[in-house]
């Protein structure tokens, strides 16, 4: 029912920016938490930010906190990752998740996963 497809990966410079998009269909309806994450090669998947449908609430991890901002767009069938001051250590697959279940940066709490887009910081 629901269905995620990112986009806006790319290449750029350190200290650039990128937004990533996620394009959902039959979201709202069922999930309370939207969320982004990455996975950088070798290593394992990890929570990037989430945002609390009810009450519009939202957290990030410290890695990132300052520098991403995470949104809703285009009447809430979109989510967003505003990524600024972007650092070589941002280098992975973005993710966008849904939950049914309250927030967590725990993958194995997802319910639903993009397929995933590109992200390469260069020096």
């Amino acid at each position: 029912q629901v269905q995620l497809m990112e986009s806006g990966g790319g290449s750029v410079q350190a200290g650039g920016s990128l937004r990533l998009s996620c394009a959902t269909s039959g979201y709202s309806a069922i999930t309370l938490c939207m969320g982004w994450f990455r996975q950088a090669p070798g290593k394992e998947r990890e929570g990037v930010a989430w945002l609390y449908t009810p009450d519009g609430s939202t957290y990030y991890a410290d890695s990132v906190k300052g520098r991403f901002t995470i949104s809703r767009e285009n009447a809430k069938n979109t989510l967003s990752l505003q990524m600024n001051s972007l650092k070589p250590e941002d280098t992975a697959m973005y993710y966008c998740a849904a939950f049914k279940a309250p927030c967590s940066f725990q993958p194995g709490r997802v319910d639903y996963w993009g397929q995933g887009t590109q992200v390469t910081v260069s020096s």
